[in-house]
């Protein structure tokens, strides 16, 4: 009996990222004198104070949260800063507190999948084999103990982050849970404890101040002038130190921001809301100011514009981009290409190899003329645990590493920046069926094509709304036909078309004409009688068409 076939699944159709909706930008606040570095160090820890007690008093009040208690907690650091730096503080203490709840009902989800997968799997009989669709039992019974003990481990840690979410409880480290752990091992962070020190304070400062629409330059916290000018607003206990009027204090350093700095004028010169932050680089002893404003969310260019002049499909991996140019027909032009980058080190190091890669593909794709570049919608952050891959963990660390969130982030504003669409496809089957159908065919002596080059192809006829399979071969000489008919290609909406085609042999035919009029079911039994009666050898009458 024939194996059933394997049911596919529902695949997304193709859509147009949308545009970034926000901006960043960041200049070095140059030339600061010791007065200048004195006050904003004694700006930052004073404000950083102020926003630890009010994040735990926040968290202290769990779910009993309205805006009576709201407006009491600003009017508590009103009095010890300003009404500005006050709605700064609390609105930062919402929103890194509503982060961790989204972070909490994550981990409650990973746990909950964690436990279904080693519930399910403990009770398989040990060796029993697994299919596609649900996992197998444990090889031994060894194994099967140990899992057992990480079960009930599991059990108690979703029972303790459902009560905590229940009751409002959320952990946070204002500063960063990694640098709080590298105190205890210094050795391993290469740090001595003064530099840790330095580290820490420095993270746990506070000076930044949202924009506001109308008032002077968009913003009237850390307020710059369209020449560069930096003033901040002292809290009440350091205005003693201010060297304007209203309790400002003007830097001596001026800032122009090289990148998107005329967007950054037209904002200021409009009264339109910036938001400012200041910071401090301890390895590097520098201070920092970071403007940031919102955009409005706009599809760069639509689907059928994307595709006029082709696209480039890019297959997204652990250490490269594999880029693979295609028409608007979906025919795979020149040669494969490969961006690679190293995702190992800090982050600033791994970020800075994120967006050269992403700077070289998009150079290229200027080069080449296309409008698009095609992307999978990858996330995994659902396939990375332990209990769904067992002893995969090459794998774990393989998706692991991959860069997902961030990388749809600085691909659509780095593309939106130059003109570029971003078109994201479903990731289903494409490296699969690119390997099947497209990498053997393109291989030649002078071109090595790997698959992730054919997921490349995969993926951007998928964009293009093309099916990945290539078309079907004419029959060859020796069939009745003799290659008569063209090639055929399914159409977009034809049901099973990104799969595999099944051959129509001889017998089909047949069977297809057993299903006919009773017309034909009779010509086929007076040829088959024909053909019988001449194979032995003895003549027959063929049947006359008569006319008038």
């Amino acid at each position: 009996m024939a194996e059933p076939k394997k049911q596919l699944r529902a695949i997304d159709a193709p859509f147009v990222a949308l545009g970034p909706s926000g901006v960043a930008v960041r200049d070095r606040l140059k030339g600061l004198t010791a007065q200048d570095e004195t006050v904003l160090r004694g700006v930052g820890e004073h404000l950083g104070v102020l926003a630890s007690r009010d994040l735990k008093r926040w968290c202290a009040e769990g779910l009993e949260h309205c805006t009576d208690t709201w407006a009491a907690r600003k009017r508590a650091l009103t009095a010890e800063s300003s009404s500005r730096w006050a709605g700064s503080i609390t609105k930062a203490t919402h929103d890194q507190w509503a982060l961790s709840r989204r972070c909490q009902l994550a981990h409650i989800q990973n746990l909950e999948a964690g436990v279904r997968t080693l519930t399910h799997r403990l009770s398989q009989p040990i060796g029993e084999k697994g299919s596609k669709r649900a996992p197998g039992g444990y090889r031994s019974k060894g194994e099967w103990f140990h899992k057992s003990r990480r079960l009930h481990i599991l059990e108690h840690r979703l029972d303790v982050a459902r009560a905590d979410r229940e009751n409002g409880v959320v952990h946070i480290v204002r500063g960063g849970r990694r640098l709080l752990n590298n105190r205890h091992n210094l050795e391993a962070a290469q740090l001595t404890e003064d530099e840790w020190r330095q580290r820490w304070e420095a993270e746990r400062w506070f000076m930044a101040a949202d924009g506001e629409s109308g008032k002077r330059f968009g913003n009237e916290t850390i307020r710059v002038t369209p020449g560069g000018e930096v003033s901040v607003k002292l809290p009440a206990p350091l205005t003693h130190l201010a060297n304007a009027k209203h309790g400002r204090y003007v830097l001596t350093s001026r800032i122009a921001f090289a990148h998107r700095g005329q967007e950054w004028r037209d904002r200021i010169d409009g009264n339109r809301a910036v938001a400012y932050r200041i910071h401090y680089d301890v390895p590097r002893g520098r201070w920092y100011l970071t403007a940031s404003w919102q955009r409005r969310v706009v599809q760069t260019m639509p689907l059928e514009t994307a595709r006029d002049k082709g696209l480039i499909g890019v297959d997204t991996n652990a250490d490269h981009f594999a880029a693979y140019r295609l028409d608007a027909h979906g025919n795979p032009t020149g040669e494969p290409r490969r961006f690679s980058y190293d995702l190992s080190g800090s982050a600033d190091h791994r970020d800075a190899q994120i967006r050269h890669a992403i700077t070289q593909v998009l150079h290229w794709a200027k080069r080449v003329g296309v409008a698009a570049i095609a992307i999978e919608d990858l996330d995994f952050q659902t396939e990375k645990t332990r209990e769904k891959h067992g002893r995969k963990k090459r794998f774990r660390q393989l998706i692991s590493g991959i860069p997902t969130g961030r990388l749809k982030a600085r691909l659509v504003s780095m593309a939106a920046e130059t003109g570029l669409a971003i078109v994201a496809v479903d990731p289903a089957y494409t490296s699969m069926w690119g390997d099947q159908h497209w990498r053997k065919p393109l291989a030649t002596s002078r071109r090595k094509m790997s698959r992730h080059d054919a997921a490349g192809i995969a993926i951007g006829r998928r964009a293009l709304g093309h099916p990945i399979q290539r078309r079907t071969a004419p029959p060859h000489d020796d069939q009745s036909d003799r290659r008569g008919h063209r090639t055929v290609q399914a159409d977009h909406g034809a049901q099973g078309r990104e799969g595999t085609r099944r051959p129509v042999t001889e017998r089909a035919h047949d069977a297809r004409a057993r299903t006919g009029t009773r017309q034909r079911t009779r010509a086929t039994s007076a040829s088959k009688t024909v053909r019988d009666a001449r194979s032995a050898r003895t003549w027959v009458q063929d049947s006359l068409l008569l006319t008038d």
